[in-house]
C-alpha cells in the first residue's frame, strides 16, 4: 500500500470545502450590511475558534490512539472515506482487534482530516478576500498577515502527512502539536490587525519591563508546550504517578541521552533498542520541574500587569490554575481523556491570551519633547 496517494485529494478538498460553507454562510447572514473590513475580522475570529477546536480535536485523535486509523494519506486506503474502505479496514481490525487500524479510529482520523481542509479553506479565503478589498477598497490592512497564515496552514498540512507516513514518529508529532498553535499566535495577530483597521483598538503602551516580561513568559510558555508536547507523544505521563515527588524520590533514576535524543521511532531509540523506563521519567520530570518555573512566571506577569491589562491579566491567572489542576489530575488519575484534553486546552488559550496580550502591546518609550522634571532639569 501506498502511504501517499493523492487520487482522492479532490474528494476529501470538497469535503473540507462543504465543512467550510456553514461557517461562511452563518456568518454572511449574521454580518451583512458591515463594513468589509469587519466581516474579514469576524470571520477570522471564527476561524481562530475553529482552529481552536481542531488543536484540541488532534489531541483527541491522538490520545485515542487514532492517528494511524487510517495508515495512508491523504484519503483512507485510497479512498475520501472509511466508507470506501470498509473491507480493508474490517481485515485490519479482524487481524488485531485492538491495533491502530479499526472502524472507529478510522473515522476518527478521516473527521479530522475533514475538519483541518475545512479550516484551510476558511483561512484561504481570508488571503483571498483581504489581497482583492485591499485593491478594490483599499483597505488599510496588512495582507502579509493572512498570507503567512495561509503559507502556514500549507506546512501544517505536511506535517499531518508527515505524521502518518512516520509512522508517529515523536518529534513530527510534537512539531505538529506546535505547528497548530503557531497557527493560533498568527490568526490571533491577523484578527488584531483588522480590529485596528476598523478604529476599534490600537497598541497600548506598557513599561518596558512589563513588555519583556511578557515576551519572556510566552518564550516559556512555547517552551513548556513543547516539552508536554513530548511528554504526551512519547506516552511519559504515567512515568511519575504520585507528586510532588517521582518514584518517592525529588530526583529519581534518569536517562536524559535516551529521553531526548529527537529523530528516532515511537518507543525506540535511534538504534532501534526499545525506549527504557528512565528515559521516560526523564521526560516527565523535565516537564514537570520547568512547570514550576512558568507558573512563577505567569503569576509576577498576571501580578505586574493587573491594573494596565486587566482583562489579559486575569485569564493568565485563571489558566495557569486551570492547568495546575488539569496537569496534576493527568498524574493522580492516571492519564483520563477529560484531563488530557483540559490539559491540552489551556495549554492552547495561554498561547492565545499571550499572543494577544503581545500584539496590542509596545513599550513606552520616553518622550523626546515632553518636559523633564524639575529635579532633571538642566542647571545655568
Amino acid at each position: 500500500m501506498n502511504l501517499v496517494d493523492l487520487a482522492p485529494l479532490t474528494r476529501v478538498m470538497l469535503l473540507g470545502a462543504v465543512v467550510a460553507c456553514g461557517p461562511v454562510a452563518w456568518l454572511w447572514l449574521r454580518h451583512r450590511g458591515t463594513r468589509p473590513v469587519h466581516r474579514l475580522r469576524a470571520l477570522t475570529v471564527l476561524t481562530l475558534f475553529l482552529t481552536f477546536d481542531l488543536v484540541l480535536f488532534g489531541a483527541f485523535t491522538r490520545l485515542t490512539d487514532s492517528g494511524l486509523g487510517c495508515p495512508d494519506w491523504p484519503g483512507c486506503y485510497a479512498s475520501a472515506s472509511p466508507f470506501g474502505a470498509h473491507e480493508e479496514i474490517s481485515a485490519a481490525q479482524a487481524a488485531m482487534p485492538t491495533g491502530p487500524v479499526t472502524h472507529t479510529k478510522a473515522w476518527i482520523e478521516m473527521l479530522h482530516r475533514y475538519f483541518a481542509t475545512g479550516v484551510g479553506v476558511l483561512i484561504t479565503t481570508l488571503a483571498a478576500a483581504t489581497w482583492l478589498l485591499r485593491r478594490r477598497e483599499h483597505l488599510p490592512v496588512d495582507p502579509w498577515w493572512p498570507t503567512a497564515t495561509l503559507v502556514w496552514v500549507c506546512v501544517q498540512g505536511a506535517f499531518g502527512a508527515f505524521t502518518v507516513t512516520l509512522k508517529l514518529q515523536p518529534v513530527i508529532v510534537t512539531l505538529h502539536l506546535l505547528g497548530g498553535l503557531v497557527l493560533l499566535a498568527l490568526l490571533v495577530r491577523q484578527a488584531v490587525s483588522y480590529r485596528q483597521a476598523e478604529g476599534a483598538g490600537h497598541r497600548r503602551e506598557i513599561a518596558p519591563g512589563l513588555r519583556l516580561l511578557l515576551v519572556l513568559t510566552t518564550a516559556a510558555v512555547w517552551m513548556q508546550v513543547a516539552l508536554g508536547g513530548w511528554v504526551s507523544t512519547n506516552y511519559a505521563v504515567l512515568a511519575c504517578t504520585d507528586f510532588p515527588s517521582c518514584h518517592g524520590r525529588w530526583w529519581p533514576d534518569m536517562d536524559f541521552q535516551q529521553a531526548f535524543e529527537l529523530w528516532r521511532p515511537l518507543g525506540r531509540t535511534g538504534n532501534g533498542e526499545l525506549l527504557g523506563f528512565a528515559a521516560l521519567t526523564a521526560i516527565h520530570y523535565t516537564h514537570r520541574l520547568s512547570a514550576y518555573g512558568v507558573f512563577g512566571l505567569l503569576a509576577l506577569l498576571a501580578w505586574r500587569a493587573w491594573r494596565v491589562l486587566p482583562l489579559q491579566a486575569r485569564l493568565l491567572a485563571g489558566l495557569a490554575s486551570w492547568q495546575f489542576a488539569s496537569g496534576l489530575s493527568n498524574v493522580v488519575l492516571g492519564w483520563p481523556l477529560v484531563a488530557a484534553l483540559a490539559h491540552t486546552g489551556g495549554a492552547a488559550a495561554l498561547v492565545v491570551v499571550l499572543a494577544w496580550s503581545l500584539c496590542e502591546t509596545a513599550s513606552r518609550r520616553l518622550r523626546v519633547d515632553a518636559p523633564l522634571p524639575a529635579h532633571e532639569g538642566v542647571r545655568p
